[in-house]
């Protein structure tokens, strides 16, 4: 699985013009499933974003995750984040998972990182969502599991 990491003070995700989800200070997870990909790997990423420490502690060193902190996590599905554009204007997709197993692992990795004890909110698979964030830092790191 792949995931975007953007430490936010705050983000939200609408669709058709409506807000269906909004978090305050804590992580926007872009997350993409790969063709192969297992709940195990779901499980490991959920795992690793849940201790990743990249927020500050009292001296301003990236020292606490959001568990630590008591963060939020929004998760949104982002297929383009298997975007092959090695050849080329126009990037390839068929490196992602189909959209029923994708859907499977998005909800699979959203429901493991509650069973961490995070508070989760989600966005809507398949949806034109937009999304808004106010980026903290800014802080974003790539993850491939």
């Amino acid at each position: 699985m792949r995931a975007l990491l953007q430490r936010v003070s705050d983000a939200s995700v609408a669709v058709d013009g409506e807000v269906i989800s909004e978090i305050g200070p804590g992580l926007l997870v872009l997350v993409c499933a790969m063709q192969g990909d297992t709940q195990e790997q779901a499980t490991k990423l959920a795992t690793k974003i849940s201790k990743l420490r990249i927020f500050q502690d009292e001296n301003g060193k990236m020292n606490r995750s959001v568990v630590d902190q008591g963060g939020e996590v929004l998760v949104v599905s982002q297929f383009t984040l298997a975007a092959d554009t090695r050849s080329g204007n126009r990037p390839g997709f068929s490196t992602a998972a189909a959209p029923d197993e994708g859907e499977r692992l998005y909800e699979f990795f959203s429901d493991a990182l509650q069973k961490l004890g995070l508070s989760v909110a989600r966005g809507q698979f398949g949806a034109d969502m937009k999304v808004r964030l106010l980026n903290d830092g800014p802080v974003r790191i790539w993850l491939d599991i």
